[in-house]
Order: C-alpha cells, then sequence, then structure tokens
C-alpha cells in the first residue's frame, strides 16, 4: 500500500513494489517524484523526517533528514544585520539541505534498488513534464513579480513561456533532470552501496555543495524587503550526516504511538493524547462541540510546553511533560470556556520562559489567521502550511511514515546549475538566547514536520500524517481519535470535517498567534460551530474541504493493508494490491 499527497507519486511507490522493491524502494520513489511534481510544497533543499519500522520487530526508528544550522549562523551575526528574526525566504534561513540524505541513507541502510531505479521516474518528470497542480499555479502568481524583479533564476524555470502557468499545462524542470542525471551517472558502474555513497559525495561534497556554496554569496531579497547573503557553506553539508534515533511514545488505550523527538514538534501529539486520555471521550461525537472544545483546550495546554521547552538541546524535560502526575494537574486548567491565555507548566518543577512577544514591524500579519486550502503565500513568498507526505507498507510488513518539506519554489532563488532552491526552515529558530530553541551553529531547528506510526496491542499497526506546518499535530489528532474511540474506517476519518486552533504562536515567520482563535470546516455545523462561539471561541468557518491532507495506511493481524487518501485538494491518492 502507498498512499501520499500526489497521485503520481503514489503511483511511483507502487511501480516499485510491483517490481520487486520494498516500502523502502517506494518511499524513497516517491519522495524524489514529490520533489519534482510539488515544488511549492518540498524540493532537493529541503528536509524530510521519517518514521519506519522494518520487518519482523516491532522496532521503531526514527531517520532524522532535518539538516542543522551552518557553522557561522549565529545570533550575533544576524543582529550585525539589524534583524530580531529570522527571515521567512532567502539565502540567510538555509539549514544543510537534509532531504537527500535522509533518502539515501533509507535506501542504503534497508532498501533493495539501485539508486538510478529510484531516480528514474523523478528524472523522468523533471525533464519530459507534469501537469501543473492549481496550487502550484496559484504559488507561482503569488510570487511572479518577485521572480521577475529579484530572483531572475526562478522566473527562467517557473516563468518560463513569460507567464504563470495554468493548472493543467505542462511543467518541466530540465536542470534538475540534469542534477539528478549527473549524480546518477556518479553512481553507475559500481556496486549498489558504492554508487550510493558517490551520489551522497556529488551531492554534500562535490559538484551541487560547490553551486549552493557559490550562489549564497550572492545577497538575495527576502522578506525584510532587504537583500541579504548566505551563510551555508559547502563545509557545512560535508559535515552532515543523517542521525537514526530512537523516537518518544505514549501509550492511549491498545496503541502505542511513535513521534520524532522534541527537537521537532512532534511530542506535542502525544501530550495532547496525554491530556485526553483523562476524558471520557467516548461520550461524545465526531462533531460535538464538548469533543471539539476539549481538544482545542488540550491543544493550547500542549503547544504551549512545546514553545517552552522543546528544541534541539539534551535537556528537555519529556518524561515529566508525558508523566500521569503532570497531566493530571494540567487537565484541570480545561473549563468549559476558551482560554486566551498561552499557558506553559512546570515539569520537573521547572520555570517555564516563553519567547518575547512580536512586536513592531515583524508583527505585520499578526492576527491574519491562514484560511483554506494550504499552503498560503503572499507576494514576498512567505508560506504558511506546506508539505507533503508519504506512508507505505510493504507485502514484509515494512512502514513508512515521511514528511518532506523545504526548498519550495517560494522560499528560496534557484540554483541555476541545479534547477532548484534551499530551505528556510532556520527561520523556526529564535535569536533571542537561552531559549531551547535559540539559533545555534550545528542545532537542528525545531520543525513542525510530524510524521507518524503507531502499534496496536503490540504489532505495527499504522502510518500516517499531514502537511499543514503547525498545524499537523492538531489535525492529526482527531483523525486519530474517530479511528480509535469512534470506530471509523481510515476513509470516514479522513473525510470528517474537521478543525484546529490558531491560538499558539506560528513557528514561521512573522509568528502570528491569534488568542483564541481557531479554524472549523463549515461542514462541521452551525449548531456545533455556534456553540464553539458561545464558549469564547473566536471560530473563523472555512471551505468544507480544505483543512489537511491526511493520508494513512494500516496493517491488520490477518495481514489485510489497507490505505486511505485525502479528497481535499483533489490530488491525494491511495493505491495498493
Amino acid at each position: 500500500m502507498v498512499a501520499s499527497t500526489h497521485w503520481l507519486a503514489s503511483a511511483v511507490g507502487l511501480s516499485m513494489l510491483e517490481r520487486g522493491g520494498n516500502a523502502f524502494d517506494a518511499a524513497v520513489a516517491a519522495g524524489f517524484t514529490l520533489q519534482v511534481v510539488e515544488p511549492h510544497l518540498n524540493g532537493p533543499g529541503g528536509e524530510v523526517p521519517m518514521l519506519i519500522r522494518v520487518a519482523p520487530g516491532d522496532e521503531i526508528t526514527v531517520v532524522a533528514g532535518q539538516g542543522a544550522a551552518p557553522a557561522a549562523a549565529t545570533a550575533e551575526h544576524f543582529a550585525g544585520l539589524g534583524l530580531d528574526l529570522v527571515p521567512g525566504t532567502g539565502h540567510l534561513a538555509a539549514c544543510v539541505p537534509g532531504a537527500f540524505d535522509a533518502w539515501l541513507t533509507v535506501l542504503h541502510r534497508f532498501g533493495t534498488m539501485s539508486l538510478p531505479d529510484v531516480l528514474a521516474p523523478a528524472i523522468g518528470y523533471a525533464r519530459q513534464g507534469y501537469p501543473v497542480l492549481p496550487s502550484i499555479s496559484r504559488t507561482i502568481g503569488a510570487v511572479e513579480q518577485l521572480f521577475t524583479e529579484h530572483w531572475p533564476t526562478s522566473a527562467a524555470v517557473y516563468l518560463s513561456d513569460g507567464a504563470v502557468p495554468a493548472p493543467g499545462s505542462r511543467l518541466r524542470n530540465p536542470q534538475l533532470a540534469d542534477t539528478y542525471a549527473r549524480i546518477v551517472v556518479a553512481a553507475e558502474g559500481r556496486s549498489r552501496d558504492a554508487g550510493i555513497d558517490a551520489a551522497r559525495a556529488a551531492f554534500y561534497r562535490g559538484f551541487v555543495a560547490e553551486a549552493i556554496d557559490s550562489f549564497v554569496r550572492t545577497p538575495a531579497m527576502d522578506t525584510t524587503g532587504t537583500p541579504h547573503a548566505g551563510v551555508l557553506t559547502a563545509a557545512d553539508l560535508a559535515a552532515w550526516q543523517t542521525p537514526l534515533e530512537p523516537p518518544a511514545t505514549f501509550d492511549f488505550g491498545a496503541y502505542r504511538l511513535a513521534k520524532t523527538g522534541p527537537w521537532g514538534q512532534g511530542p506535542v501529539l502525544l501530550q495532547q493524547l496525554a491530556l485526553l486520555a483523562g476524558f471520557d471521550l467516548a461520550d461524545t461525537g465526531p462533531a460535538d462541540p464538548a469533543l471539539v472544545h476539549t481538544v482545542i483546550e488540550c491543544a493550547k495546554l500542549a503547544f504551549a510546553d512545546r514553545e517552552a521547552f522543546y528544541g534541539d538541546v539534551a535537556d528537555v524535560p519529556l518524561d515529566a511533560l508525558l508523566s500521569g502526575a503532570y497531566n493530571d494537574e494540567r487537565r484541570r486548567l480545561v473549563t468549559g470556556d476558551a482560554s486566551s491565555e498561552l499557558r506553559p507548566g512546570s515539569p520537573d518543577g521547572r520555570t517555564a520562559r516563553l519567547p518575547a512577544p512580536v512586536t513592531g514591524e515583524d508583527a505585520a500579519g499578526v492576527g491574519e489567521p491562514t484560511r483554506g486550502i494550504e499552503p498560503q503565500v503572499d507576494s514576498r513568498g512567505l508560506t504558511r502550511g506546506d508539505t507533503c507526505h508519504i506512508d507505505v507498507i510493504d507485502r514484509f510488513g515494512n512502514m513508512v511514515s515521511a514528511t518532506p518539506s523545504g526548498g519550495w519554489l517560494q522560499s528560496s532563488p534557484v540554483i541555476p546549475e541545479l534547477g532548484f532552491g534551499l530551505g528556510t526552515r532556520a527561520q523556526m529558530f529564535w535569536l533571542e538566547s537561552g531559549l531551547p530553541n535559540s539559533l545555534a551553529p550545528g542545532k537542528r531547528p525545531r520543525t513542525t514536520l510530524s510524521p507518524s506510526l503507531a502499534l496496536r496491542d503490540g504489532e505495527p499497526y499504522m502510518a500516517f500524517g499531514t502537511p499543514g506546518g503547525d498545524q499537523q499535530d492538531q489535525w492529526q489528532v482527531p483523525f486519530f481519535l474517530f479511528h480509535t474511540v469512534f470506530g471509523m474506517n481510515l476513509q470516514q476519518a479522513i473525510d470528517a470535517p474537521t478543525w484546529h486552533s490558531t491560538h499558539p504562536p506560528s513557528s514561521f515567520y512573522p509568528r502570528a498567534s491569534m488568542p483564541r482563535g481557531m479554524e472549523a470546516e463549515a461542514r462541521l455545523g452551525a449548531a456545533t460551530i455556534g456553540e464553539l462561539r458561545r464558549r469564547g471561541h473566536d471560530v473563523t468557518e472555512v471551505d468544507g474541504w480544505s483543512l489537511g491532507r491526511l493520508s494513512a495506511v494500516t496493517r491488520s493481524p490477518d495481514g489485510f493493508l489497507r490505505a486511505a487518501a485525502n479528497a481535499r485538494g483533489a490530488q491525494g491518492y491511495a493505491v495498493g494490491r
């Protein structure tokens, strides 16, 4: 089974399985395909955290494909430029591209196919073209002036005919095809493992790293309105290697949920479940305002802890944050009314410290919630909502949940020799010192990318996830409850009307926050939305099919595989045989 956010990626993944490959081969091929066909949501310059299960055991491993901050990325450097936030676009926000090495690590350690085999579909779509999604056309349209006035190398790829490509038209990226073809040449004529090593060297210590190093030295326009040069170097790329790590886990009834560690936001889903475990959810229902209110209020508490305690540091008090005693105490803060406060707790008796509120020019846009199908992109390239997702289970029971993102076409100008731009994940760091997520060289930003794996009764059961920035670990909660508490099948749980809070500060520049704010699909119903407003929630109704792009795959004890994908956006696809 393969389920993803784009039908071509799902089809490519299944083709690898039909040729005898395993789930890891399929996920890698699908991931490279997504870099081509969803360029507004991910790219080779981005990142991809993954959770994997290697059959026949029940051990889950985190493939931590989030690149680190460059050696020269210091708060002092940004202060010298007069900046108190990392820009949301351009060269300064680039971390080491983690996606390529993460995909190759999975292929090398767990796959069976060669790199030329899994790269061939992506090269084909880049060279021969692929159909333009409406969201690609909207995104290019939003940044057309930025491209033509400031990022001419991006205009050469995405405005190659002198106009924004129409939905359904054919879009090619021959420069990216040439880059991947050159990497394939480096891998050919060698053993499988030696070929993968040669490809990694070409990217991180060869022509790709050299082109990146040279290009970012030239200032590029970013969200500040001033061009800045980057600080990412070839040496930063050469030093990168994808870590393999144990997951963070929490037991919820018969299920054990696995997420990334607190260097990313993944455990915030576990914290929400730890709070919700103390409520009698079965007495509510999927559209019950009592359920929606409780989930929203628990999300506020969990995300407040994310703001205070999460980061790529050694002393995140995760055991305390997930403990029964801590969540019993925190649960008492949930009342019948919507809270307007950001209230982190005191795990292990620690004093919470929140980042200073964003003020002045950096606060422009604060209070404006995102609405409708994501991503939402403004004329500067500033993006809210992002990302792709892939889930795979094969006939052996191998499982992959991967959330590729970053390196979007609107994030950074295209490097002309390579056909892709860099990511902007460093915008998630704080420049304020002394916080768990403060910027430091070699540190990973507290990413929003959040794939999920679940065991049921001790057996590997489900891989799932969604795009959506900060909302990823909100949309996954109703889906998980609908399936595990209310008995919906995967497709019903994905299709059910959903919601999220806009109360917590955004991880994206300029860190907008909407106290008591929430968005709800109109299908949730007038009665439910009315009751939520009566309880004090500032509800924004959005299109009935617009929040989230979840996908999921499961494996039952009887060996049956099941999958589901999202109707929202009309491009997700689940396929199997």
